[in-house]
């Protein structure tokens, strides 16, 4: 018997998919974060299912029990919201299984990571989660001099009453998208500069919160020629010399508005 990972929504309950029902349906045990939050999205679907707790506190111990029970009965996993193992407890039950040669099945389905990220409207090309943002100053410190000098779109969860201090320890013209409660009924997505989203959080905010980063932006921008030559190729392939400018600029590091300026200097 497979054990079987199930991502679950991560606001709104329509987001589940036809497969993941099925497999809570047919599933002789669910583990969960939290047996109140999953009971409360079975029984909105109209499912009963036995319940263990599997979280962060007690996985070290429950991983060897489920990992064999995943031999003779269908083991369902999830975690409160999302994807189980992606910021969230799971890892140690998945090795369990295979290094006892038990199948894992893994549900394709709802990601508050990859949400974000397509919101963002940065680059999606390469991309570097690192989870939870380090609570400590050294260590966030490490992180902006590396998200400054790679070449990558960074995404990563933030505490809301920490989302203005690690906003504002990014140089302020970093482009950024801070996504907040995604799918839920206060949906936010922000895009601007890290000194612009600084300032539009600089309460606490509130919700569930991600933040997607455009890094390298402390290195050498390339020269304007290149990003002209790139936003003359978009133009020349369809894209508006405004369109053409903006998505120049953002995979090269240089303004829209001197790209922009040249294009329309050239027409």
């Amino acid at each position: 018997m497979p054990l079987v990972v199930v991502p679950t929504p991560i606001g709104n309950l329509e987001d589940i998919t036809l497969r993941a029902l099925r497999a809570l349906r047919e599933a002789d045990v669910v583990a969960c974060e939290d047996t109140r939050h999953t009971g409360r999205l079975l029984r909105h679907y109209g499912i009963e299912a036995s319940l263990v707790s599997y979280h962060e506190h007690n996985e070290a111990a429950r991983a060897p029990q489920l990992a064999e029970r995943a031999r003779r009965e269908r083991v369902a996993l999830v975690s409160d919201a999302g994807m189980p193992l992606v910021s969230d407890p799971g890892y140690r039950l998945v090795q369990e299984c295979v290094e006892r040669g038990v199948e894992v099945e893994v549900l394709p389905g709802p990601s508050a990571l990859v949400t974000a990220l397509v919101a963002s409207g940065l680059p999606a090309d390469e991309v570097v989660f690192l989870g939870f943002a380090p609570r400590r100053r050294g260590e966030r410190a490490a992180l902006v001099e590396r998200i400054g000098h790679e070449r990558a779109t960074f995404v990563l969860f933030e505490s809301p009453n920490r989302l203005a201090g690690m906003l504002s320890e990014l140089p302020p013209e970093t482009p950024v998208a801070v996504a907040r409660e995604l799918t839920k009924l206060h949906e936010e997505v922000f895009r601007g500069s890290a000194a612009e989203a600084a300032k539009r959080f600089a309460g606490r905010a509130r919700g569930e919160v991600v933040l997607v980063v455009r890094g390298g932006t402390a290195t050498a921008a390339p020269d304007l020629e290149e990003a002209v030559a790139l936003a003359r190729r978009y133009a020349a392939e369809g894209e508006t010399p405004g369109r053409a400018a903006a998505r120049a600029a953002r995979e090269t590091g240089r303004k829209r508005g001197e790209i922009y300026a040249r294009l329309a200097a050239e027409a």
